[in-house]
């Protein structure tokens, strides 16, 4: 008979964020983010995320030169692919508030989504997202993608102004003519679609399959 081998679950880091502790854990080649016990992202399970970023940009069209912002780093994934489907004359801005995030996509993970923030096309903001949205010139970006918390129903009381009136008059106001807001969500929420079309938005819910599980994301267009 043979013995099954069990592979642990290992820490690897820990990083304290405004409302708890990010946790990074490695269990052979699979690794996880978690908070509160809730995990956040891991590296079998990014199906979702592969399609936040191409179906954001299939929507941006052909833009010569876009410039396109990217809210939370995680494992890499989102970013990887908006970089795969954007050409090489685009720019990324990839805003990401916990530094931990950056470094252990630089040190630890990269290769998991081919080493996104080494593409010369990205600029890495350690800054709130929403703060960086509201200082944004009017029509500055071709498309605003976020990948921030677990959605409009998200874990950290925090992020709740992202997805609010004010959040999306500036995420409205930030955008160019034409460009188009994306937004990751665990959850559906009738309320969040309602308040995306009161800024102006037209809008678009897709729900994703991942492992499963089944997720959504707002394409949010700003009128051309």
């Amino acid at each position: 008979m043979y013995e099954r081998r069990v592979i642990p679950t290992v820490v690897v880091e820990r990083a304290e964020v405004p409302g708890g502790e990010l946790v990074l854990t490695r269990r052979g080649d699979e690794w996880s983010i978690r908070v509160r016990r809730v995990e956040l992202m891991n590296s079998r399970n990014h199906g979702s995320e592969d399609e936040l970023g191409r179906m954001t940009c299939a929507r941006i069209g052909t833009c010569a030169a876009p410039r396109v912002l990217v809210g939370g780093l995680g494992l890499g994934f989102t970013l990887r692919t908006t970089l795969d489907a954007l050409p090489a004359s685009a720019h990324v801005d990839l805003v990401e508030i916990v530094p931990a995030i950056v470094r252990w996509n630089r040190d630890l993970f990269g290769e998991l989504a081919a080493h996104p923030l080494a593409d010369p096309r990205v600029t890495v903001i350690e800054a709130d997202v929403g703060h960086v949205i509201r200082g944004a010139a009017a029509g500055t970006y071709d498309g605003i993608l976020l990948d921030v918390d677990n959605g409009p129903d998200g874990i950290y009381d925090g992020n709740a102004g992202l997805y609010k009136r004010a959040g999306l008059v500036a995420a409205h106001a930030a955008l160019a003519p034409g460009g188009i807001l994306a937004v990751w969500s665990s959850f559906e929420s009738k309320t969040f679609t309602q308040w995306l079309r009161d800024v102006g938005f037209t809008v678009d819910l897709q729900g994703v399959r991942a492992a499963g599980a089944r997720h959504y994301i707002w394409f949010a267009k700003r009128a051309a």
